[in-house]
């Protein structure tokens, strides 16, 4: 099968690794990864900033960079697939771009939901990660993307591994984009409550669908000197082969 990939800003800057290793599992699993590199941002700060216009512009050029290709779209980030299937609704609603919207909605999504719903994969073969670990649930992924048993199926799979779950998985961890500069001080209590519950299961590793959220703990970690350490799930499922 061959794939599209969307590359989301926050892997492409920061996490490029992340990137790297949804294209090493995909290929595992047997399928055949297309990377267009035209492809730029999916408009979500400007428009989680209220810059509308310039999120439309950003947005329409995704419809464009990604209408010509493959029968699936896979990315490794809940939010920017949720942005496109419910935030794009918003800029393009009544818009003659509305044909091209629902054909890229039927096309994307999130990396734990395309093997898990799609492939049929709850199992990488080879994957090994020795530790306890809790999953955090992404906003985007568990609101927008109605995925939650997904990314579990797959890391109870992995060698080694043991999950535990930690109150309020469910809550957020304080990021929220642009939420996170604005209201610091909220942002960062969110992050410190989620850590707590975190701590209570004492896990080696908290790990998350969305680079984001894991940049955001990372940062409250790094300060009060925790020793948890962050992964995204592609990188979990690409360990050990």
């Amino acid at each position: 099968m061959e794939v599209d990939i969307f590359i989301p800003c926050f892997v492409d800057q920061i996490y490029p690794n992340v990137g790297f290793n949804m294209v090493k599992v995909l290929e595992k699993v047997g399928c055949k990864v297309n990377y267009n590199p035209a492809q730029t941002c999916c408009g979500q700060p400007a428009y989680n900033s209220g810059y509308f216009k310039e999120a439309s512009e950003v947005a329409e050029k995704f419809l464009d960079d990604f209408s010509t290709g493959r029968k699936y779209i896979v990315s490794p980030s809940a939010s920017c697939v949720g942005m496109v299937c419910n935030g794009y609704e918003d800029l393009f609603k009544n818009s003659l771009r509305s044909n091209q919207l629902n054909d890229i909605k039927s096309k994307i999504h999130e990396f734990s939901d395309f093997l898990v719903n799609v492939l049929g994969v709850e199992s990488i073969p080879g994957a090994k990660l020795y530790g306890r670990a809790t999953y955090h649930d992404s906003c985007a992924a568990l609101r927008e993307c109605n995925i939650k048993q997904e990314p579990r199926k797959l890391l109870s799979n992995v060698e080694g591994l043991t999950l535990v779950e930690m109150e309020e998985t469910d809550q957020c961890c304080g990021f929220g984009g642009t939420f996170a500069v604005k209201f610091e001080s909220i942002s960062v209590g969110m992050t410190e409550l989620k850590l707590e519950h975190a701590q209570a299961v004492n896990p080696d590793f908290i790990i998350s669908t969305d680079s984001s959220c894991l940049l955001q703990y990372n940062a409250v970690i790094a300060k009060k000197g925790i020793e948890i350490k962050t992964m995204h799930l592609a990188d979990v499922l690409a360990s050990g082969w």
